[in-house]
């Protein structure tokens, strides 16, 4: 019995660690100096393995920039399908 219990733990355990489809969302904002919003956009892109490795991958999106009084933010965020 105490066999079964191992055997499902590490079966759950397994699973857990499985590579799964994941979406990377980024959205890109635009704002002026005053901090007001000019424009946003958003991009999808679906990404496959490990939430850890995923995570990393799409965080790897963020980024800011400024130029001329403009700033451009990047924000990208996983979520599982």
């Amino acid at each position: 019995m105490k066999a079964l219990y191992a055997l499902t733990f590490l079966a759950v355990l397994g699973l857990s660690s499985c590579s799964k489809d994941y979406t990377c969302t980024c959205t890109t904002r635009v704002t002026d100096a005053g901090g007001a919003v000019i424009s946003t956009n958003s991009s999808a892109t679906v990404l496959n393995g490990t939430k850890g490795t995923v995570e990393e991958t799409c965080d790897n999106g963020d980024a800011q920039s400024s130029s001329g009084g403009f700033t451009t933010t990047i924000e990208c965020s996983a979520e599982q399908r």
